[in-house]
């Protein structure tokens, strides 16, 4: 059952990335020479680059999605925050396994919440971002969370 989860996570992960791709090169010709690159938490651009700094986003996006590929077919690489036993071996890894592609998930929506907002800020100084940071920050860090809390129920 679980390799069937795996594989739908996979797949969704690899369309992300793929769909981030895919809205980078769209837009990249109809941006101007200098795009906002780095932002405050009250969502105003503080500093400017050339607008090559619109490839960050897939190309980060798609080393992490290279470097935990190899984590989930490695499990043994990992760092875990328990002692790892033959009892407790196959829960732990199914917990890193689930936790590891969900992180890249939420990693992918902060890119592309990211890539989409400095693209629109580009031309409009006075637009939001779909999803603030801070939620995107704090999605992160609960899951960072639970995630240990799960860990050690486990043991």
């Amino acid at each position: 059952m679980e390799n069937i989860l795996f594989a739908i996570f996979d797949i969704f992960n690899f369309g992300l990335l793929v769909f981030l791709w895919w809205f980078t090169v769209k837009h990249y010709k109809t941006l101007p020479q200098t795009i906002p690159v780095h932002f405050d938490f009250d969502g105003k651009a503080d500093n400017f680059g050339s607008k090559k700094y619109f490839f960050l986003m897939p190309v980060l996006g798609t080393a992490f999605f290279i470097l935990f590929a190899y984590v989930v077919r490695d499990p043994e690489s990992a760092n875990f925050p328990v002692k790892i036993i033959p009892e407790n071996k196959w829960i732990q890894f199914l917990i890193m396994n689930i936790f590891i592609r969900w992180i890249y998930t939420l990693l992918m929506m902060i890119f592309l919440n990211t890539q989409d907002y400095m693209f629109r800020y580009s031309f409009d100084e006075n637009v939001k971002p779909k999803i603030k940071m801070t939620t995107a920050i704090l999605s992160v860090l609960v899951s960072v969370m639970a995630v240990f809390i799960i860990t050690a129920q486990f043991k």
